[in-house]
């Protein structure tokens, strides 16, 4: 699929999505059809010919401060004066007005243009919606216009060396001097922590304001690069080698407080909900590129066949056909519940976008280095070299599945703080919708089905670690029934035929390891 056909398939997807058309402010299908196509013209022209060339040469840290390779300067600027930065902000705050969901289409084509480049967007829009809710007016004025525009960036500060997941052990510490706030201490693995595409940048710290123990006593500041704020290192990373991803020391630096002290944690989910969908846009981008690859060396390369008649294309070949139509089914279905989480926002239920977007962020970033291992696999040696772009998807994609929370964190919250809570209400909520939307496909319906029955004992257990335990194969089983329900929209299509032709037996699998994963906590010594 070229990225005119990636902008066809996210169009239509949106068509498919139940409710898209009730959005307020959303385009029409004409205007969103040239929305996606000067997405992907900019992204195909100007960001993807910057990702091979930074990825060889990387970022640097030299006297302190960060160099990024050449041209990514002249890339984050294009997206900004395209305005790419701010489609969601309102408009009274330098943004485009334009709902979430036009945002979930859009950006699957810069991430497939260059994930390493569009970390620092990702981060500047997160901290600008971040800051368009909490921050004062002072402050909102001052750094979302900034931040909507390109002219500064920002960064999630939160991890530190021993505080990673664990946010209870922050030992960073936030003082009002009388004058202001000062922060100090150290945080790490801050992705565009420091570099050259703006001379502002604004980090956004999680900090102990009082000593109230646990996350009660952390509260969340905006603190500028300048004084009090040294970049000590940027990581020599497996992939993403054009993003830095810096250790930051503060030492008594100028800072903002950004809402209410003691409920920075609660406010920074505004940013890592942003960022979390974002990593599905990452996952389905990524994918996309590696079919393509894929598809585009499977058509060009010829084996095998008759010794007495040419060889033909291996794309003629069934398992290289099993390996493409097995990808290309899931880049469907994520891309359908991608458009489904963003336009739930869009109407205001934000919960059940809550609901999926666990299973959106861990499975696009398995779907990103799936398909990337495909495609290595596809190019055979060829695949494994850098002559051609897949070895570096691959290693570029391994980190989605753990910034922004790993699949382990991921699992705990769709369990324990989604599907669970409240008597669950959001889980009763997807299995009426899918049970109405699947009625008159039985097997989509038994999926179903056969999900909700696996759900019966969570639902009454009541001890907090046989739940941990088996919080990752049933958010799995979990993602197999979304994706049945989601594969209704696609009707005909040989994608969604193939899925529903393993989804029984794939949930079985899953509801065994469900059933037996907390035999692991009960045994002796463990």
């Amino acid at each position: 699929m070229s990225w005119d056909g990636d902008s066809a398939a996210m169009l239509d997807a949106l068509r498919a999505t139940p409710g898209w058309h009730a959005v307020a402010g959303r385009p029409d299908d004409a205007l969103m059809a040239a929305i996606l196509d000067e997405a992907a013209r900019l992204a195909a022209g100007v960001i993807a010919p910057l990702d091979g060339p930074g990825d060889r040469s990387g970022a640097r840290h030299e006297g302190g401060r960060v160099t990024l390779p050449p041209g990514a300067r002249d890339g984050f600027r294009a997206l900004a004066e395209g305005g790419w930065l701010a489609l969601e902000l309102p408009e009274a705050l330098g943004g485009a007005g334009l709902p979430l969901a036009v945002f979930a289409a859009v950006n699957p084509a810069f991430e497939r243009a260059s994930p390493a480049l569009m970390m620092a967007a990702g981060s500047t829009r997160a901290a600008a919606r971040l800051l368009a809710e909490h921050a004062d007016p002072a402050t909102r004025d001052d750094w979302v216009p900034a931040l909507a525009a390109g002219l500064r960036t920002a960064t999630i500060c939160i991890s530190e060396p021993g505080a990673g997941s664990d946010l209870a052990r922050i030992r960073t510490r936030a003082r009002h001097d009388g004058t202001g706030w000062r922060v100090t201490g150290d945080k790490i693995w801050i992705s565009f922590g420091d570099h050259d595409l703006t001379d502002r940048i604004g980090h956004c710290v999680l900090a102990r304001s009082t000593d109230d123990p646990g996350t009660r006593g952390l509260s969340l500041f905006l603190v500028e690069r300048g004084p009090g704020v040294a970049c000590t290192g940027i990581e020599r990373k497996l992939g993403l080698h054009a993003s830095p991803t810096c250790a930051l020391h503060f030492d008594a630096a100028p800072a903002r407080l950004i809402g209410t002290e003691g409920r920075g944690l609660a406010q920074l989910f505004t940013m890592i909900r942003q960022m979390r969908l974002t990593v599905g846009t990452q996952g389905l981008g990524v994918a996309l590129r590696c079919l393509d690859m894929a598809r585009a060396h499977a058509a060009e390369r010829c084996q095998g066949g008759p010794p007495d008649a040419p060889p033909l294309p291996i794309a003629r070949h069934p398992d290289i056909r099993r390996h493409l139509a097995r990808i290309a089914m899931r880049v469907d279905l994520l891309r359908l519940a991608l458009l489904e989480a963003a336009v739930s926002a869009d109407l205001g239920r934000d919960n059940r976008c809550a609901w999926l977007l666990p299973m959106i962020k861990t499975f696009g970033a398995e779907l990103a280095f799936d398909a990337a291992d495909m495609a290595v696999t596809v190019l055979g040696g060829a695949g494994y070299t850098r002559d051609h772009p897949a070895e570096q998807a691959l290693r570029d994609a391994r980190v989605f599945a753990i910034y922004e929370g790993t699949t382990a964190m991921q699992a705990q919250d769709f369990l324990i703080r989604q599907s669970l809570a409240c008597e669950g209400r959001l889980l009763d909520d997807f299995l009426d919708r899918a049970r109405g939307d699947c009625a008159d496909c039985p097997l989509r319906l038994a999926v179903i089905e056969d999900f909700a029955a696996l759900m019966t004992a969570p639902r009454a257990e009541t001890r907090l670690p046989r739940l941990r335990a088996q919080a990752d194969p049933l958010m799995r089983a979990a993602w197999i029934a979304v994706q049945a329900w989601l594969s209704a929209r696609i009707p005909g299509s040989a994608a969604a035929d193939l899925f529903l032709a393993t989804a029984r037996p794939a949930l079985a699998l899953q509801a065994a390891e469900a059933r037996g994963a907390h035999r692991f906590i009960d045994m002796k010594g463990h």
